[in-house]
């Protein structure tokens, strides 16, 4: 089968079209036929060697984060999905393996998709949905009446985070550029600041939690106006001690991140707050979470734009310009 394959670290040119073997499912597992799958950050992040440091790779692989399709196949043991389930997963990230027509992935994470989206929308709520639930639950601690602010609210993550605040009961800031405004006001947020005319730090101050999408210096002001004891979560600095050690890091890539990261996390002590890099977990119960809310209708996706298979390599010059509004899908 063509599968669009990370051959080795570097820039675009390290990812391309090659036959590949068709997986089959062992014990545990779930063969997925490929409708469509998600591009992000992380893809392009990945390829270009900068999370090697904590996430190793057997190169060549496929490619791919994220994915929508139909059950093709279970292996022995596998209870919770048969053949023809219409099912979404964001992939193991040592595997990885999206950009196929066919994967293989343990049943833990895999969940059935929303009833009410299709494959496309579907194949671009895994990675985002589950970086933005995990960061604001489990990181942030968002609980009903805080005030969060979300840096770059328009974004593919930033789409589903306001969503998920709200619904957790926080009243949330976020910055977008005009273009993007009426979409994050449409999704919940309460106040919009346009980041080419003004500082969000010169006009927020008291709030519960951050959400960092952005980085540079929005992470360091994002400290300026946090209430004492509060918590930055970001997905753009630069991961902390404690994130190498949940990702089995080793006691040099500790020290390093510690090193790398020493001056941002003084800033946060001089102002009293909080700060943690997200690394976000596969995961097919929290997958489960964001279904229902779709299927409710307190949780809707964003999709910007939609690519043919054969135009993946178009996709990711489209989504490395930084200007997409919601997610960018391919479709197998």
């Amino acid at each position: 089968m063509q599968a669009y394959v990370l051959t080795r670290y570097g820039d675009a040119s390290a990812m391309e079209f090659q036959d590949v073997p068709e997986p089959t499912a062992d014990d545990g597992q779930v063969l997925i036929r490929v409708q469509a799958a998600g591009l992000n950050p992380i893809d392009f992040k990945v390829r270009e060697g900068r999370m090697k440091m904590l996430t190793r790779l057997d190169l060549p692989l496929v490619a791919g984060s994220e994915l929508s399709g139909v059950v093709e196949a279970v292996g022995a043991g596998v209870t919770r999905f048969a053949a023809g389930d219409r099912v979404f997963a964001r992939v193991d990230k040592t595997k990885l393996g999206a950009y196929a027509p066919y994967a293989v992935l343990d049943e833990a994470l895999v969940a059935k998709m929303p009833e009410s989206l299709d494959f496309t929308d579907a194949a671009g709520l895994p990675l985002a949905g589950l970086t933005a639930l995990q960061a604001l639950r489990d990181v942030v601690g968002v609980a009903k009446g805080d005030k969060v602010f979300i840096s770059g609210g328009a974004g593919g993550v930033g789409t589903l985070a306001i969503q998920l605040a709200v619904w957790m009961g926080a009243e949330v800031a976020t910055t977008a550029s005009p273009r993007g405004e009426e979409l994050v006001r449409s999704l919940g947020a309460e106040t919009v600041i346009n980041y080419h005319e003004q500082k969000f730090k010169d006009l927020l101050s008291d709030y519960d939690g951050a959400f960092d999408l952005t980085g540079g210096q929005d992470l360091p002001d994002s400290f300026d106006i946090l209430k004492r004891g509060a918590t930055t979560a970001s997905i753009a600095g630069i991961p902390d001690p404690a994130t190498g050690r949940e990702m089995g890091a080793g006691p040099v890539v500790t020290a390093a991140l510690k090193a790398a990261g020493a001056r941002i996390r003084h800033r946060a002590r001089k102002k009293g707050v909080n700060y943690r890099f997200l690394f976000m977990h596969p995961s097919g119960p929290d997958l489960a979470v964001l279904a229902g809310l779709v299927d409710e209708g307190r949780l809707k996706t964003v999709t910007d734009r939609v690519f043919r298979f054969v135009q993946i390599p178009e996709a990711f010059t489209y989504l490395e310009q930084g200007h997409a509004k919601g997610k960018v899908v391919v479709q197998l």
